[in-house]
């Protein structure tokens, strides 16, 4: 295992993982051993990736912002990077609506199997439909309310509050550019410090990253609900990929365009992150190792991943956009709905403002989504339409997601001549450099 390149490795845990929930899944007792004894390895890995994403964020971001020494690169790099990812969200829902007005699949869904997916998950739906009212409720400016903490320790106490950490880092990092250098040197210093034992314990915890896919998919899969309702929506979830594939060379394409890099560099660089979001559905819980991977292996400089990152985290879900948009007109056409081009270009807005309000954590697209639909007069029942089919495409957009932050990060580097060559570290440097 250790000879194999990281992705290669986790490649390995995910295949072994689904083949042994498989083989496990033909005994009576299969189930209930992967349930009890294979999953709580997947959740203790989660955890893990969690446990480091705030002090990550803290850490990086204000030794970042500090590291500017000039307000206006900050709110230079930070313009570039807004507009950006607003550019390749948009780009996204297009790519999706595009693709499900061609195939439409939605029409291949028969009154009974309709009938059998809104029952079958019902209460799901009615869960997510109560969760999205309380948001549509809230005043225009809830958003920015909810953005600055009355206290940072209770919002680094919950990965959900990540926009409140990052608010609180840029403030914080722009407070040790106002101040005489020799009184922010220490705390620079600190951080600077901080930074990298939390970078070294990333690479601790990834040597684990194999065997936590594993427990993951090997636990997705015996809870998968049955085959029957996977054929049924077959075409929607074919059309969820395949906008997200073309998503995925567009941002190949940028990335060659713009910072002359191959598409062959750009994915070996952030494979296994792309594989991580995969097995997790989380972007935050991603995001260590999205950085390790985007400063080492791609090239970027430090000061770009430690803004650009975190921020697209939270704002940037290309993949969940596009996903919300297919979505939508599929049960639209589910329930025999004409969608106008207007009413579709509300969804490109809708789902542009409602994947940077989305939370980076497993399942909080389809919440957002009840706001897309509503939007566009579809009725909020027909989520449970998609339920069946959710968990394998929220893994397969978290990878979109996570792909284009790092895509985003390389433009913005070059833009501000911030993109160099890799210089990958491995765990073990510096105690091989003791024991010479």
């Amino acid at each position: 295992m250790k000879k194999l390149a990281l992705h290669w490795q986790i490649i390995l845990g995910m295949v072994l993982g689904v083949a042994f929930a498989l083989i496990m899944s033909k005994f009576e007792f299969g189930s209930q051993i992967i349930t009890d004894w294979v999953k709580p390895f997947g959740t203790i890995f989660i955890n893990l990736l969690k446990l480091i994403a705030v002090p990550l964020i803290l850490a990086s971001l204000i030794k970042g912002v500090s590291d500017l020494k000039d307000i206006s690169k900050l709110s230079k790099m930070g313009g570039r990077t807004i507009g950006i990812y607003i550019v390749t969200t948009l780009i996204a829902v297009s790519i999706g609506l595009a693709v499900v007005n061609i195939i439409q699949p939605g029409k291949s869904i028969s009154e009974e199997t309709r009938t059998e997916l809104v029952e079958s998950y019902k209460s799901d739906a009615e869960g997510k439909i109560a969760d999205a009212e309380k948001q549509k409720n809230a005043g225009p400016l809830q958003a920015l309310e909810d953005l600055v903490p009355s206290n940072i320790f209770q919002a680094a106490s919950d990965n959900g509050n990540m926009l409140q950490v990052i608010f609180f880092a840029i403030l914080f990092g722009l407070g040790l550019i106002l101040i005489p250098e020799e009184k922010s040197e220490p705390v620079k210093q600190f951080f600077d410090s901080f930074n990298e034992v939390i970078l070294k314990l990333i690479d601790l915890i990834m040597l684990a990253a194999p065997y936590g896919v594993f427990a993951l998919l090997a636990a997705l899969v015996v809870e998968a609900p049955s085959a029957d309702l996977f054929k049924a929506l077959g075409w929607y979830a074919f059309c969820v990929i395949l906008g997200l594939a073309l998503m995925m060379a567009v941002y190949a394409v940028l990335v060659f365009v713009i910072t002359k890099r191959t598409p062959k560099f750009f994915f070996n660089g952030i494979a296994p992150a792309q594989l991580l979001g995969f097995s997790t559905s989380s972007s935050a819980a991603t995001l260590p190792v999205t950085m390790e991977r985007v400063e080492e292996h791609l090239g970027v400089d430090e000061e770009v991943t430690s803004f650009v990152l975190p921020i697209g985290a939270t704002i940037n879900m290309d993949g969940t956009s596009l996903y919300q948009a297919v979505a939508a007109v599929f049960i639209a056409q589910a329930f025999g709905m004409d969608l106008s081009f207007g009413v579709q270009l509300g969804i490109i807005a809708t789902a542009t403002l409602a994947s940077i309000g989305s939370a980076a954590v497993p399942g909080a697209g389809m919440v957002m989504l009840v706001i897309v639909l509503a939007q566009a007069g579809i009725p909020e029942a027909g989520l449970a339409l998609i339920f069946a089919v959710d968990r394998p495409l929220d893994m397969c957009r978290t990878t979109v997601n996570i792909t284009g932050d790092a895509a985003v990060s390389m433009i913005v580097a070059k833009s501000v001549g911030k993109l160099g060559d890799p210089d990958v570290k491995n765990w073990d440097d510096n105690y091989a450099r003791k024991n010479k």
